[in-house]
């Protein structure tokens, strides 16, 4: 029972602390500026169709933050959270270093290795798909080639980007 409530409220820490990040871009909760003004900022570090793309970050945040925070869907929302959090941590947040204070990839990483450990190991028994009694469809098999699609959309995402405006050009 100890893991099931520590995988529990890993879930419920990182989900929800995803979901009000994707909630931001989506809606403007929380001091966040949409998908208009995200979709800005995305415009300044190189990304096409950037409000577009502000509403995928979005959905991917707080879809699979609700999905995790629920233990809904298996690896759907982890998927989901780890492509956002590469395409985060590798346009923005790497060039700064480590530490979250400067801008650096702290953050995101940590997101991202806290859904994957769940992915692999699984929502735990109070999950919502355990509660309701939804198969474990091949944990960890099914969690990595979803961890792999999401690495691989993440990657696209990053190809298709074009050099940032100069610095200072956010419009």
């Amino acid at each position: 029972m100890s893991t099931a409530i520590a995988l529990l409220i890993a879930r419920l820490v990182a989900g929800l602390g995803l979901a009000s990040h994707g909630s931001q871009k989506l809606f403007g909760w929380f001091g966040g500026s949409g998908p208009q003004g995200i979709g800005g900022y995305f415009r300044s570090l190189g990304f096409p169709a950037p409000v577009a793309l502000a509403v995928l970050a979005g959905l991917g945040e707080f879809v699979g933050g609700l999905l995790l925070a629920l233990g809904w869907l298996g690896a759907i929302g982890p998927a989901l959270i780890i492509s956002v959090m590469l395409v985060a941590s590798v346009s923005e947040h790497l060039p700064h270093g480590f530490y979250s204070y400067n801008g650096g990839y702290e953050l995101p990483s940590m997101y991202a290795m806290i859904v994957l450990i769940i992915a692999f190991v699984g929502p735990g028994s109070l999950a919502l798909d355990s509660l309701i009694g939804v198969p474990a469809l091949g944990y960890p098999t099914v969690a990595v080639i979803l961890i792999l699609a999401g690495i691989a959309g993440g990657g696209v995402t990053l190809l298709l980007r074009h050099a940032p405006a100069p610095s200072g050009d956010k419009s």
